[in-house]
């Protein structure tokens, strides 16, 4: 049960459940909306969270719930980050104060957290296909559960969207998918697509011409008939009715999202309407709080007080993002054959810099990892040299590109990959913890793991020199202030010592080096900062295995297949496990909640403690 102010919210106190939200009267919900607006601002003020975008979503959840029996019918999210509300209205309201902090709610939806979450989505582009899915299988369930797909905030520019709106268009399926066009990613919306529902006039002028224009002309025989058939064809003049059509849905809009009362009215003409319906919605993001409005990137998510005086903030070092927009400008300076690629990621993966000085040489492709990646190819063909800059968990989506496309033909594309290992916060929908693994065993490819901003910045060069495809990969957020040097002494393949102790060896891979260092000083152990996880420094790794005990391998990557394996590995192929213990410390093998990230790597042994306490009783004396 929601505890929820009745003074201050009079409306919100009385819905903890969209059953009690459905026995308002229609003309309580726009005072409602009003509530939860203020509601959401107070709270993300307290907690911190995704903001512009659940503002912008506020009307159209009100009007989704109080229209559809949720949970039976089924309420599916594109993208993830505009659920706040809905997790206001679905018995969440008490604990919105908790998202995204540890044992608190998900920032995205979560089937283990709610019934009403009935698909997790923490990337985009998923909600089409999802939907479908069960529509179909409510149709052979013959249960009467409506399907409904709400995709806004640029997913609708990824190819998988298409896809499955070509699937259901073509089965008929009874299901809707409502289009949230506010003309915003995280960044701005880019394509074809999104140049074309920019320039729609308003739904209420296009609406009432159209139905202004039907009363007139029912009452000249013969007229109406011939009007309707060229419907279509007026139609492809204010709004991309042909598109949706053409792919099998029954298109409604433009109308105003914000307008609770007419997408009431819309929803429940469309609910009972058999086959695929397309609901365009127009609204803004950040709707409500006049700095987002106006600056909706900015406000996409919000710290805590991001809405009072924030007095003592001290100016924070440069996170691992900056450290890659610093050095892209740096080489594109050097090199005017330098192209830089990003899917939707401008402000994250901080190419803005680079946007601005390098307009020519700057592609935001949209949310379409997999067209990133082959499209970078086909700029290596014609020799220039493309960076890719992506995060972890979205390179995962155009792996068969990374094969196929670029790895096969051995071509020069460089791999910026942030927010590797674990993201704190976000959870397990966006934790970069596979990268190592599911790059390593791919032929042609360097791959390096920077243990502080110095060696990121130098990688990335030597990866941009290096004759084939390379990958740096590197986390979310500040390192350790590492001053950005003019040369560093980095060889291919070969790591770094950085102690020099007895019996024991750390084997470092990235950032956790701070870690190993600390463990060393416990015990006097080597410490090598490995720099490469293909192709591994095997010299040092055989002297290492030859003079010591216990080899520790270090990374913030998942244990099963990383750069521990591939040391395993090594050591394996080289009838060496029988002259030294060898223990992996890496991500394990099930998905971590959101959380601190300290913490979260402490709970499954990632600390200085655990692995001092692992070689006292692996070594003694």
């Amino acid at each position: 049960m929601s505890k929820i102010d009745r003074a201050e919210y009079p409306l919100l106190a009385k819905v903890s459940s969209p059953l009690d939200l459905r026995k308002l009267k229609l003309q309580d919900l726009e005072p409602l909306a009003e509530e939860i607006r203020t509601f959401l601002i107070e709270t993300l003020d307290v907690s911190g969270g995704h903001f512009a975008s659940s503002l912008g979503a506020l009307e159209i959840t009100l009007a989704l719930h109080y229209v559809y029996n949720t949970p039976k019918d089924r309420l599916i999210w594109d993208v993830g980050h505009q659920t706040y509300v809905h997790k206001i209205l679905t018995e969440r309201a008490d604990r919105l104060v908790t998202i995204k902090k540890p044992e608190g709610l998900s920032g995205f939806p979560k089937r283990s957290e709610s019934e009403y979450d009935t698909f997790g989505v923490g990337h985009s582009s998923t909600s089409i296909s999802a939907a479908l899915g069960m529509a179909e299988a409510n149709k052979l369930l013959k249960n009467n559960a409506k399907s409904v797909a709400i995709i806004g905030d640029g997913a609708l520019t990824g190819g998988m969207a298409f896809e499955a709106l070509n699937h259901a268009g073509g089965m008929h399926a009874d299901m809707l998918v409502v289009l949230n066009d506010n003309e915003m990613s995280i960044s701005e919306n880019v394509g074809a697509l999104t140049t074309h529902l920019t320039k729609l006039l308003s739904g209420s002028t296009y609406n009432t011409i159209r139905e202004t224009g039907k009363k007139i002309l029912k009452k000249l025989p013969g007229a109406f008939e011939v009007a309707k058939r060229l419907e279509t064809q007026a139609k492809g003049m204010f709004v991309p009715a042909n598109l949706f059509e053409a792919l099998g849905f029954y298109y409604v809009g433009p109308i105003d999202g914000h307008d609770v009362g007419a997408l009431v009215e819309a929803l429940q003409t469309l609910k009972d309407h058999k086959g695929p319906k397309l609901l365009h919605i127009l609204t803004k993001k950040g709707k409500g709080y006049q700095k987002a409005e106006e600056d909706p990137i900015k406000f996409h998510h919000v710290n805590p007080k991001f809405n009072s005086t924030l007095k003592g903030s001290s100016a924070s070092k440069p996170s691992y993002s900056n450290i890659f927009g610093r050095w892209i400008c740096d080489m594109a300076k050097k090199d005017e054959k330098l192209i830089g690629i990003t899917p939707a990621m401008r402000e994250g993966s901080d190419l803005i810099a680079f946007s601005k000085a390098y307009p020519d040489r700057y592609f935001d492709v949209a949310i379409a990892e997999q067209h990133a990646v082959t499209f970078a190819a086909g700029m290596a063909c014609e020799g220039f040299k493309p960076v890719v800059a992506i995060y972890s968990t979205f390179l995962q989506r155009a792996y068969d590109q990374v094969v196929h496309d670029v790895s096969i033909q051995n071509l020069d594309v460089l791999y910026a990959v942030d927010r590797a290992g674990l993201v704190g916060a976000d959870g397990a929908t966006h934790a970069g913890s596979f990268d190592l693994s599911f790059m390593r065993c791919i032929p042609n490819t360097l791959i390096m793991t920077p243990s502080d901003e110095n060696e990121s910045y130098h990688m990335l060069t030597l990866g941009y020199q290096y004759n084939g495809p390379a990958m740096v990969r590197y986390p979310r957020g500040a390192g350790i202030g590492a001053e950005i040097t003019e040369t560093l002494d980095l060889a291919l393949g070969k790591s770094k010592m950085l102690h020099k102790g007895k019996k024991v060896a750390i084997l470092n891979f990235g950032t956790l080096l701070p870690m190993a260092l600390e463990v060393a000083a416990k015990v006097n152990a080597t410490v090598v900062d490995m720099r490469f996880v293909k192709p591994l420094d095997e010299d040092v790794i055989k002297e290492i295995a030859q003079t010591h005990e216990l080899i520790i391998t270090l990374e913030e990557n998942s244990v099963m297949g990383g750069a521990g394996s591939g040391v395993n590995e090594y050591l394996i192929a080289n009838d060496l496990m029988s002259t030294v213990t060898v223990r992996n410390f890496g991500l394990p093998d099930y998905y971590q909640d959101h959380g601190n990230k300290d913490d979260m790597l402490a709970s499954v042994g990632i600390s200085t403690e655990h692995i001092f306490e692992t070689v006292q009783k692996l070594i003694k004396g």
